[in-house]
């Protein structure tokens, strides 16, 4: 218990410094990112729709540790470097953005066609359209399903030790690397990660069930 309550500032700090602020950050990303692609493939926007599908699929179907991988170390050979955190962050957002599209998708296409023939007939502007009658009802629908690839995106965020970004998974590791002890730092971190998701997916439930009967 004496080593473990050691260790566990260190650990608390790589877990919010790190762990927490790239699922923010990613986060982000995908909200916004997956948004902008489920509209180009609902609009079916010549070419970016195409291509935009293609990258979706592409990316779901390789997994992190290979796009970090290649982003981290394969595109500085082409001359474009990015910092280990930073690689973290757009491969994690970009990643979950194509997830999130597909749910943002779904929750588009859910909308009646009663309410695009009567946004027709108001004769109001797509952007208001989208804003006003489309866009919240859509999200108030898929609102679970995106709070459970965020609780699944943070963790994930472990995969980064293999770019030496310095979350506490890692901090664990070199702790018991250095102190031959690895039962508690391991422990520690899953506690953490514990006492972290699992309110969150109470949360995320009693919210589903909430907007069921909204």
């Amino acid at each position: 218990m004496e080593f473990a309550l050691d260790i566990l500032p260190d650990l608390l700090h790589a877990f919010i410094r790190y762990t927490l602020v790239i699922t923010v950050l990613a986060t982000l990303i995908a909200a916004v990112l997956g948004l902008v692609m489920a509209v180009i493939r609902y609009l079916k926007v010549p070419v970016l729709a195409q291509v935009t599908s293609g990258l979706v699929q592409f990316i779901r179907a390789t997994p992190i540790p290979i796009q970090l991988f290649f982003v981290y170390y394969v595109l500085p050979d082409v001359g474009i470097t990015v910092g280990a955190v930073t690689t973290g962050v757009l491969v994690l957002g970009v990643h979950y953005a194509c997830y999130f599209a597909e749910v943002y998708r779904g929750g588009i296409e859910s909308i009646p066609l009663g309410q695009w023939e009567a946004c027709t007939a108001l004769s109001l502007p797509q952007q208001a359209v989208w804003q006003r009658v489309v866009l919240p009802q859509a999200v108030r629908k898929i609102l679970p399903s995106l709070g459970n690839y965020v609780i699944s995106m943070f963790k994930e965020v472990p995969f980064l030790l293999f770019i030496s970004v310095p979350e506490m998974v890692l901090q664990a590791k070199d702790i018991g690397g250095a102190s031959f002890r690895y039962v508690e730092p391991f422990t520690i971190c899953g506690l953490i990660y514990l006492l972290a998701s699992y309110p969150t997916s109470l949360a995320m439930r009693k919210l589903e069930t909430r907007l069921e009967h909204v």
